[in-house]
C-alpha cells in the first residue's frame, strides 16, 4: 500500500477518474467494432451460402458438358481461356484496427465472346458451366475480403473485452480499495488531532481558571 498522505489520496482519485474515462473509450470502440463485425457477418455468411449453390449447379453443368463437348475438348478450352485476375492486397483500419482488403482490378466474370474459344460452337451446358465457376471465383474474392476482416475484428473485440473486464474487475476494485482506506486512516488521523487539539485547549482553559 502507498503511504497514506493527502497527495496520494488526490493522485488516486485522478487515476480513477483516468480508468473510467479509459473504460468509456474502450467500450465506444468496442461498439463500434461490433457493429462492424455484425455488418461484415451477413454477406459473408450469404456469400458462403451462395458458393455452396453455385457449386452444385456448376459441377452439373461440367458433368453435362463432358458428356456432348467430351473430356479433351473441355481440357482445351480451359488451357486457352484461362487467365490471370489482378488481385490486391491493401490495409484498411478501422479505429487504429488495421486489416487486409482484397481489391480486384478486372471481374473473374467474362462475355462469352472473351474467353478465347468459339461459343457459337459449344453447349448451354459448357457457357452455363464456365460462368458458374467465374461467379464461384468472384465469390471467393469477396468471400477472402470478408473473412480477413471478421479474424481482426473478433480478435480485436475479444482483446477489447478482456482489457474492459481487467479493469473492472481487477484495476477499479483496488484503487477504490486504496483510496477508501487511506480515506479512513486520514479521517481517523484528523479526528485524533482534533480531540488533541481540544483537549490541549481544555487544560490551558484549566490552567488559566487555576492561576486566577
Amino acid at each position: 500500500m502507498i503511504h497514506p498522505t493527502r497527495t496520494n489520496l488526490l493522485l488516486l482519485k485522478e487515476r480513477l477518474s483516468s480508468v473510467v474515462n479509459s473504460i468509456g473509450i474502450l467500450k465506444g470502440r468496442r461498439q463500434v467494432l461490433i457493429r462492424e463485425f455484425l455488418n461484415a457477418t451477413i454477406p459473408f455468411l450469404r456469400t458462403r451460402d451462395g458458393i455452396r449453390k453455385l457449386y452444385g449447379r456448376a459441377l452439373e453443368e461440367l458433368a453435362l458438358s463432358l458428356g456432348h463437348e467430351g473430356k479433351k475438348s473441355i481440357e482445351s478450352i480451359t488451357a486457352i481461356s484461362g487467365r490471370d485476375i489482378g488481385v490486391e492486397i491493401t490495409e484498411k483500419s478501422i479505429w487504429g484496427l488495421r486489416y487486409r482488403d482484397v481489391n480486384v482490378h478486372d471481374s473473374p466474370v467474362r462475355k462469352p465472346d472473351e474467353r478465347g474459344y468459339d461459343f457459337l460452337s459449344a453447349t448451354q451446358h459448357l457457357d452455363e458451366g464456365i460462368y458458374l465457376f467465374e461467379k464461384i471465383v468472384e465469390s471467393m474474392l469477396n468471400l477472402a475480403e470478408f473473412e480477413s476482416k471478421l479474424k481482426r475484428l473478433g480478435k480485436e473485440i475479444l482483446k477489447t473485452t478482456r482489457r474492459i473486464r481487467v479493469i473492472e474487475e481487477r484495476i477499479m476494485p483496488d484503487l477504490k480499495n486504496q483510496i477508501r482506506t487511506i480515506s479512513q486512516y486520514i479521517g481517523e488521523r484528523d479526528r485524533e488531532a482534533y480531540y488533541r487539539l481540544k483537549m490541549v485547549k481544555g487544560r490551558q482553559v484549566t490552567l488559566r481558571m487555576l492561576k486566577h
